[in-house]
């Protein structure tokens, strides 16, 4: 099989994940116990995969298409922000973690599947890795900036400490991104790094269905308990997706941005780091496992989201003239 197949068919493969994992929970509740103890090892190789895609020793390249690069940096650190901070005010309820998770979740840009569902909407591929690494570095930057100036300090001040998030972000991020910037002096020095490289391609989609497996087995209660919340979630993941279209398309527009370009800017911006904030979500106290849920239920929203952009965004909002 082919590892685009494979790509082609990771949304029903995380349904599929997602439904064994709850299946699992709910029959043999003992099972999450234990499962859930590999999570943390699990999502540390997935994040290594990932990032191992990520040409991050060449963010400069990123800078050859001044208008593209605008675009996206305003789009993804200016719009959406924007966008994230007028949701926060206008939900109801005064849930600290359901914001905490809308606010982790839609706040960070894709690195990952962006690259795939761009390939498969006939968006610009070289144009998507070259913006990468660049988004990567941004978001990791700005995230704490961004949630220290939407979210009040009773919200998330009580759970931002050195023994919960600070350590999700040096452990499970920081290792894992050291790693992949040395396995990629390696592989682009030897052709059997190269090798390596390429079968770390073949991951990420198995891995994240394995975290999703784990998470859905060991979180049956706390889905189960923000099942109320599913209704007020999903006009908001909804009108994200539909507002992202609208504002890369303005964006393109604005910018005079080539065809294939507006539609890469479309996934970028419709496309967000699911799999990066989910340690921070984990890692926090009891209590606050509605963000985990937030998190898992917003990349299933986004996922099938991105069934319909494949035709919407190469169709009808980019078409070629």
């Amino acid at each position: 099989m082919h590892r685009l197949t494979l790509e082609k068919r990771q949304v029903w493969i995380y349904l599929l994940a997602i439904t064994g994992g709850l299946l699992v929970g709910s029959l043999a509740p003992e099972a999450g116990t234990y499962l859930e103890r590999l999570v943390w090892p699990v999502l540390a190789m997935l994040l290594y995969a990932t990032f191992c895609q990520v040409p991050l020793l060449h963010v400069r390249s990123a800078f050859s298409d001044r208008r593209f690069v605008l675009a996206v940096l305003l789009g993804n650190f200016v719009l959406v922000p924007c966008w994230v901070w007028v949701v926060l005010g206008w939900l109801p309820g005064d849930d600290p973690a359901l914001r905490l998770g809308i606010a982790l979740v839609l706040l960070m840009p894709c690195t990952d599947w962006f690259i795939t569902f761009t390939q498969l909407g006939r968006g610009d591929t070289a144009r998507a890795m070259a913006i990468t690494p660049l988004n990567l570095l941004a978001q990791l930057f700005l995230l704490p900036f961004y949630l220290w100036l939407m979210l009040p300090p009773a919200d998330f001040g009580g759970v931002w400490h050195a023994d919960s998030a600070l350590f999700a972000a040096l452990a499970l991020i920081g290792i894992p991104l050291t790693a992949a910037i040395l396995t990629e002096c390696w592989t682009e020095a030897t052709a059997k790094g190269a090798r390596w490289r390429d079968y770390l391609g073949w991951g990420p989609v198995p891995l994240l269905a394995t975290v999703l497996f784990l998470i859905a087995t060991s979180q049956v209660g706390a889905v189960r308990g923000a099942g109320a919340l599913l209704p007020t979630l999903l006009p908001v993941f909804i009108g994200f997706l539909i507002s992202m279209a609208l504002f890369a398309r303005g964006l393109a527009w604005s910018l005079r941005l080539p065809t294939e370009a507006g539609r890469t800017l479309a996934f970028s911006l419709a496309t967000r780091n699911s799999f990066l904030v989910l340690p921070f979500a984990l890692a926090l106290p009891g209590g606050w496992e509605v963000a985990v849920v937030v998190i898992v239920f917003q990349s299933l929203i986004e996922l099938l989201g991105m069934v319909v952009f494949l035709r919407w965004v190469p169709g009808m909002l980019f078409p070629h003239h």
